[in-house]
């Protein structure tokens, strides 16, 4: 059986990317081949001050379809950097975008259907233009529709609005946005599953309460989930967050879809640590990142945990 590839955009220059790809791909054996989209002269810098060894068969984005690939290839894009590891800057700003140029290029032409992107400094990169990276590649590839899973096989979760500052999250809260989320999970589960996935929804206020006059647990979130239920969807809430998360009510649901980026992620990642990882849906293609950043303050020093990069890669190993 072939295997499409995983193509893997290695994200910030000067991260711990390089060191969890390394720890990831020397231990362990994939069906798929990769085509690592990155700098050459960074991966050897870096292996050498991580005292590390990895095989690379160097392709060109044109000869890719033509050549038989190797367990590991790499398509090699510039980026001058004279040390191993520097501060992150906008410097790197043309290197990224130029590999996610190729990925989403590669994507079109069939190459694959399998994205994942290392650790990338949001601030640095995306320069207030968007949200998130998820929000990035939703431009890219003109999806208007899209939803962002953190996703561990024991429980899941999705925040209705992502990286906001938290005075906006209100204005965003909507019917039409909390239907077209929850149409994408159910898809999503139905064809990745095969199993139509249970979901929770929690409030937005503290207890689903507010002194306010207009309460949008009372006005938007449980009108909509009545909505959502009339249609067969299995869906339940609002719930208040504070006990969510606790292990008898969690266990009854797939997934968690909660109002804000902090009020769904905080707890999924105090349950399971590194155990999660990053899934864009709606996507032409599948995108998947490790559900962490880059970490600079870890650089070069060979202790930081792989766990989510692995599950990335095992997730899209198909």
């Amino acid at each position: 059986m072939n295997f499409k590839p995983i193509i893997i955009v290695a994200g910030e220059p000067n991260s711990i990317f390089f060191e969890i790809f390394f720890k990831t791909i020397n231990k362990n054996k994939f069906k798929s081949p990769i085509i690592l989209i990155a700098s050459k002269k960074i991966i050897l810098k870096q292996s050498k001050i991580l005292k590390k060894k990895i095989n690379l068969n160097l392709i060109n984005e044109s000869s890719v379809i033509k050549n038989k690939l190797k367990k590991i290839n790499l398509i090699n894009v510039d980026y001058k950097q004279t040390q191993a590891f520097n501060k992150i800057s906008s410097k790197s700003n043309k290197y990224i975008s130029s590999c996610f140029d190729i990925a989403v290029n590669l994507i079109k032409k069939n190459v694959s259907d399998k994205l994942i992107n290392g650790p990338i400094s949001k601030k640095s990169f995306l320069n207030n233009k968007f949200n998130g990276i998820t929000e990035y590649l939703a431009n890219k590839t003109n999806t208007k529709k899209f939803a962002m899973i953190i996703y561990n096989k024991k429980l899941s979760v999705c925040p209705l609005t992502t990286h906001l500052p938290i005075k906006q999250v209100s204005n965003k809260i909507n019917k039409h946005e909390i239907i077209n989320k929850v149409k994408l999970i159910n898809n999503f589960w139905k064809k990745r599953f095969n199993k139509k996935v249970k979901i929770a929804i929690t409030g937005l206020n503290p207890h689903c309460e507010s002194i306010d006059n207009f309460n949008e647990d009372e006005e938007i979130i449980l009108p909509t989930i009545k909505s959502l239920k009339k249609s067969n969807y299995d869906i339940q809430g609002p719930f208040s967050a504070d006990t969510l998360f606790l292990k008898n009510n969690r266990k009854k649901f797939d997934l968690i879809i909660g109002m804000y980026h902090d009020q769904v992620l905080t707890p999924l990642k105090t349950l399971f640590e590194y155990d999660a990882i990053n899934i864009t849906i709606g996507l032409p293609f599948i995108r998947v990142s490790p559900d962490h950043g880059p970490n600079e303050s870890m650089l070069g020093k060979n202790k930081s945990n792989n766990l989510s990069l692995l599950n990335s890669i095992k997730f899209l190993d198909f």
